[in-house]
């Protein structure tokens, strides 16, 4: 027991004073306060100078290339930001590929005709992305399901564009939201469908594969190889409208002799 006593003792004898003195310790410990007081900074609050950094960052996101402008993106230009809604690809000879674009101002919904050169850096911004379930529509209104929360809400049918023609029921889709705001809307880039009206399919050898219209129970018009008739399910890029393979028991049978199509 004494030896234990002995030992705490020695122990005790090695560590440095708290204080070595009443009055240098209290000094000391308020220098050191100070200093640590003078070390921290409060975080930034919204709007101040230290939070800029980081509000740019999510406002304006990464660069992108003129060529990889679609449709629905949200791109910065001139201190404003644009969704795009329209996108056409040319090539006027020695001036290189462009892009035209039509682009809705997402705070004032203006309008306005843009052309970039496909080389040429973008600022895209970054929007959120969230997953829901169709049901239905009335009119130009759209009623979505959040599939975790079942909550309803209603978009209206111009965030999807022409991809509108393929909403089916139960179907996922994704709106991409901006300042809590949903921007536009997309629909899966492979989608079912049946055709209900083909041309008759004329039997002869060609040089190069032929192609026809058929119309789809959607209502649009693609073309498609001569083979497929009508009352057959194919499957339909939705980027471009364009014949992508044969829906047959299940599977898909692709048909690498006929390349992806788009109705001109």
């Amino acid at each position: 027991m004494q030896m234990l006593r002995r030992k705490v003792l020695e122990a005790s004898r090695r560590l440095p004073p708290l204080f070595s003195a009443a009055s240098g310790g209290r000094a000391h410990a308020v220098s050191s306060l100070a200093a640590s007081s003078a070390r921290w900074a409060p975080p930034a609050t919204a709007g101040s100078l230290a939070a800029a950094p980081w509000t740019a960052t999510q406002r304006r996101g990464a660069k992108m290339l003129g060529s990889d402008v679609k449709l629905g993106n949200v791109i910065q230009r001139r201190g404003r930001i644009y969704q795009v809604i329209k996108a056409q690809h040319s090539h006027q000879g020695r001036g290189g590929a462009t892009i035209q674009v039509e682009l809705r101002d997402v705070d004032t919904g203006n309008k306005i005709v843009e052309r970039f050169r496909t080389d040429e850096a973008l600022e895209r911004v970054f929007v959120e992305e969230k997953s829901f379930t169709y049901l239905y529509q009335e009119g130009d209104t759209v009623t979505l399901m959040e599939p975790e929360t079942f909550e309803q809400i209603e978009v209206s049918k111009d965030l999807f564009g022409k991809a509108a023609a393929y909403l089916k029921d139960e179907m996922k889709v994704n709106l991409q939201y901006f300042d809590g705001r949903p921007m536009s809307a997309t629909v899966p880039q492979r989608v079912t469908c049946t055709v209900v009206e083909a041309q008759p399919n004329t039997k002869g050898l060609t040089a190069q594969p032929q192609y026809k219209r058929v119309v789809l129970d959607n209502g649009l018009t693609v073309l498609a190889p001569p083979f497929i008739e009508a009352g057959e399910k194919i499957v339909i890029s939705t980027a471009d409208d364009s014949y992508m393979t044969r829906y047959i028991r299940g599977s898909l049978i692709i048909f690498l002799l006929y390349p992806k199509t788009q109705l001109k």
